[in-house]
């Protein structure tokens, strides 16, 4: 990476901001999901914030992203609302799907949130649909592609990164590598040291980069982002993060490195970061302060929200399923 793509002061505020939104988004959802107020799979993507906050302080507000169940945090970052993600994950008919997707299942278009999916490694191959869209419309918008490490090892990422890089597509796929898959350690499960380097397969670049630092994070998403804006093609980024959780709420984590994690958590990059912008005066305790304050207000705000929503009707069970819902007999729903 150069340091053309190196973040000013307003670009890791930027960060910050996001950071902050999702880190608190995060810790609120398992707090109320304990209480059982929601009830709703959740896949914590605690200690993984740098990563979408990053990428999307380089994306502009018309470029794409596909993403996969643990993908909350690159909605949020990518500018979903928050009390429509509440209300979603919710089940209520005010959500990004009237109610009717959960969390594995968000989108939000007028952001470019095309796609949360819940099959493993699917977000790669649509995002070459949207790209090779923005490629024969002639626009210049870029689509990114998250997945973890082990979407790594299913044919649609090799398929995807032949497709993309033959063509020469305007999609970014960014592996967010936290160490470990479906209860699976990475050396478990995957033979190649690291991901990045099977960008070699299909003549692209392929970059690791440390996940949890917003300066090297930023730099290397937006050299990619740039690169596939200018008809370069695509770009395989490999983020190395950590999560501090489970592969999803109430799973236990014995499969996880227990040393490994304590000094994962530690080395927390949400304060860490936050000491390094008053370290090198990009901002004071009571600016950072007072966004947090206001992340936790906007938050108290989507979770009332929320849960004031109605649950959808019955009559939206033949909704959004066909493209002229009178065809349906009723009978079919009875």
């Amino acid at each position: 990476m150069t340091n053309s793509y190196a973040p000013d002061a307003g670009t890791l505020m930027d960060i910050f901001r996001r950071m902050a939104l999702l880190k608190g988004n995060d810790e609120r959802s398992r707090k109320l999901l304990a209480t059982g107020r929601v009830v709703a799979p959740y896949y914590s993507y605690r200690g993984q914030e740098v990563i979408p906050s990053s990428v999307s302080a380089a994306l502009r507000d018309d470029d794409y992203i596909c993403t996969i169940y643990r993908g909350i945090h690159d909605m949020l970052a990518k500018g979903m609302p928050l009390k429509q993600l509440w209300a979603e994950v919710a089940g209520r008919e005010d959500g990004t799907c009237k109610g009717k997707g959960g969390p594995m299942h968000l989108t939000y278009p007028a952001k470019g949130i095309m796609v949360t999916t819940g099959i493993v490694g699917s977000s790669m191959p649509i995002a070459n649909g949207l790209a090779w869209g923005s490629q024969l419309d002639g626009n210049d918008r870029v689509t990114v592609a998250y997945f973890g490490d082990g979407a790594s090892n299913i044919g649609a990422f090799h398929e995807a990164l032949n497709l993309a890089a033959v063509w020469k597509l305007p999609v970014v796929f960014v592996c967010q590598n936290n160490r470990y898959g479906e209860h699976t350690a990475y050396a478990t499960a995957t033979s190649a040291k690291r991901i990045a380097d099977r960008a070699v397969g299909y003549d692209i670049p392929g970059v690791r980069v440390d996940g949890n630092d917003p300066h090297a994070m930023y730099a290397a998403a937006a050299e990619a982002i740039a690169r596939a804006r200018g008809g370069e093609g695509p770009t395989l980024i490999e983020a190395m993060t950590f999560r501090f959780h489970g592969h999803v709420m109430g799973d236990a984590d014995g499969y996880m490195d227990k040393a490994e994690k304590q000094a994962a958590i530690a080395a927390d990059p949400y304060p860490r970061f936050r000491a390094q912008l008053i370290a090198d005066n990009v901002a004071d305790e009571a600016t950072l302060a007072k966004i947090e304050a206001d992340v936790e207000a906007a938050i108290d705000e989507a979770v009332e929200f929320a849960l004031a929503s109605p649950f959808p009707s019955t009559d939206e069970l033949r909704r959004d399923v066909f493209a002229d819902d009178s065809i349906v007999p009723e009978e079919s729903f009875a």
